[in-house]
């Protein structure tokens, strides 16, 4: 993979991952209430902004990566993000990771690291 497909491929991790947590942060703010209220008082809030935000610009990056790479490649490399939120969901709202849940980080991780180091 070149430079640019590499910075491209972590630019739209980092996008996604920071699109995901915001929305969890958006969504899971206790104060929200309920219903139509809810939705008001998230979009009176940043993070769904970040969310949002970080989406359209993970969308450009996106369109920018598939035009460097087949995709097949694209889509296997991209599931990296799975493991990636996940990871970070443990750490910034402790959610669990069972063993489950753990394993199919592991079996992700080895096959991006296999279509990677095949590069195509």
């Amino acid at each position: 993979m070149t430079p640019l497909v590499v910075t491209l491929w972590l630019l739209n991790v980092t996008l996604d991952t920071v699109g995901q947590l915001a929305f969890k942060a958006a969504a899971s703010d206790p104060r929200a209430g309920d219903g139509f209220a809810r939705w008001r008082y998230m979009l009176a809030r940043p993070w769904i902004w970040v969310g949002i935000t970080s989406y359209v610009a993970e969308f450009l990056v996106w369109i920018a990566f598939l035009s460097l790479v087949d995709l097949s490649e694209g889509v296997l490399l991209g599931s990296i993000n799975i493991v990636v939120i996940m990871i970070a969901g443990r750490i910034l709202f402790r959610e669990k990771l069972t063993p489950m849940r753990v394993t199919g980080i592991l079996l992700v991780t080895a096959g991006v690291a296999i279509v990677g180091l095949a590069g195509g």
